[in-house]
């Protein structure tokens, strides 16, 4: 028992102690950098082993207090969120080393390394409980993070950007408390698996639909959907790259998680409405994304708008319901996280080099740093979904059980966004690190290679996801069979 208590609760554990220990390191840069990656690196550790044990042990659960479930708090690792730890916790890692040689000294005084151990707890949390209302304060946890880090640096379009991204969110948390309340007022649960048996003895009602249709713009919202995306853009732009990676790959991922976990779990007795809105707003919300990768000539801006376009495609395979396509959008989803991260840390060093992400000014930059112009060919070959990456293996997932569901259009769409996607990441291969080389003003001073060794790290990742796919696939099966049979995941926190 106590074993099994460790890993469930220590990748929580470890970035809420680390968090709180380095705020009294502040002005020691070199401890603070220490502490912070051989904390992340640890948290790897621990969320691989609880992984393992959740692939041949099942469901693990945790009453936090002497309550049993469904009237104490309960923290459930079945093997979706085991495996979304564990891609949280290595991103985590990346992103902290990177920052070693990106974030100035002065500004890494100011609770950085703190901040992003404090986000990671609550990205970690949301996926880990086993509670509705703990969601939101998991979701508090990470936002109130993700305020310190958007901010970081106090540069003009900052602070403008923070305006917006914080009234959203307090919006959007106004909104989830509402639902909640509305949600416990019908089922007198907050159980996650004790909402799901209670909603099926309701059968299906108006209420529960309204409320269904609540939650998707609660998560819609956090996780960029159409047409709740406006806010993400302008707010993704404004950081740093270590801080851009962190929110591109995990923030708008806990959305979608919580758009999975429900749609799965709690909202079934009305699919032929529910999930057909969803199936709808994802299409929608790929069109979209599709348009403004394309149009735009600002390497950020581009790898921004792909964000929405995963986004869609994850949540189309969800609206099918299908098994295949359920295993799709979890397959697609940690690859998404993973080689999204790493785009925004490689476009990092191409802004550090250029002094600007403005495209049209970025030329020639493979000549002088091979070594980063190739790692980004093939990180953009593995987001395109080009055969044998990973995201090749997520969409035929997707689309076969497009195909099943007999959702045609939509698997269409998906199939020809993946050309869509590619051509908008190949511009910036191809403007920016082809044609005329240019000297830059200061590019001497930036690490290239130094900083070159996180995204390396992810592609690398991301690669071996996509051809040890066959290694990795009975994971991905284990968790789509917890959201395709809902009981699994009920009978293992209720003890039935």
């Amino acid at each position: 028992m106590k074993e099994m208590i460790n890993f469930l609760i220590l990748p929580i554990v470890i970035p809420f102690l680390t968090g709180i220990l380095l705020i009294f390191f502040a002005k020691y840069v070199p401890i603070q950098r220490g502490i912070a990656g051989i904390s992340a690196l640890l948290n790897i550790i621990v969320s691989a082993m609880l992984v393992n044990k959740v692939h041949h042990e099942g469901i693990q659960t945790l009453n936090v207090s002497s309550w049993q479930a469904p009237f104490g708090i309960t923290l459930v690792s079945d093997m979706l969120s085991a495996l979304l730890v564990l891609t949280t916790s290595i991103i985590v890692f990346a992103c902290v080393i990177y920052s070693f040689k990106s974030i100035k000294p002065e500004q890494e005084r100011y609770y950085f390394y703190s901040a992003m151990n404090f986000l990671a707890l609550g990205v970690i949390g949301a996926f880990t409980t086993g509670d509705i209302f703990n969601l939101f304060v998991f979701f508090e946890v990470l936002l109130m993070s993700s305020y310190v880090l958007l901010v970081h640096g106090g540069t003009k379009i900052q602070l403008r950007e923070s305006l917006k991204y914080i009234l959203v969110n307090v919006i959007s948390s106004a909104l989830f408390v509402i639902t909640v309340a509305y949600l416990y007022s019908v089922v007198g649960t907050l159980n996650m698996a004790h909402i799901s048996v209670r909603l099926s003895e309701l059968g299906q009602s108006g209420i529960i639909t309204v409320i269904a249709v609540l939650f998707l713009i609660v998560f819609g919202l956090k996780g960029a959907i159409f047409p709740l995306f406006f806010w993400l853009p302008g707010s993704y732009y404004a950081p740093p790259a270590p801080v851009m990676a962190l929110f591109g790959a995990l923030l708008t991922k806990v959305g979608v998680y919580s758009i999975i976990r429900t749609y799965t779990l709690f909202f079934l007795q009305d699919t032929g409405y529910t999930h057909q809105l969803l199936g709808i707003l994802a299409i929608i919300t790929i069109i979209v994304g599709v348009i403004g990768a394309i149009a735009y000539s600002d390497v950020k801006m581009i790898i921004i708008y792909n964000i929405i376009v995963a986004v869609g495609v994850i949540l189309f395979g969800v609206a099918v319901m299908e098994p295949e396509s359920l295993t799709g959008s979890v397959f697609y989803l940690i690859h998404d996280m993973i080689v999204k991260a790493a785009l925004f840390l490689l476009v990092g060093i191409m802004i550090s080099i250029a002094g600007t992400s403005n495209l049209r000014k970025i030329s020639g930059l493979i000549k002088r740093y091979p070594g980063l112009g190739w790692t980004f060919f093939i990180a953009a070959l593995v987001l395109a979904g080009i055969p044998p990456f990973s995201g090749f293996v997520g969409k035929v997932l997707i689309v076969q059980g497009g195909f099943i569901g007999e959702h045609f259009w939509g698997a269409g769409i998906v199939l020809i966004s993946s050309l869509l996607v590619l051509f908008s990441i190949m511009k910036i291969f191809i403007n920016g690190f082809w044609g005329t080389p240019q000297s830059y003003k200061g590019e001497e001073m930036v690490p290239v290679r130094k900083l070159l060794a996180a995204p390396v790290i992810l592609v690398s990742i991301s690669v071996l996801y996509g051809a040890g796919s066959e290694f990795v696939y009975p994971y991905i099966s284990q968790a789509a069979e917890t959201l395709a049979n809902p009981s699994i995941y009920i009978d293992a926190v209720l003890k039935e």
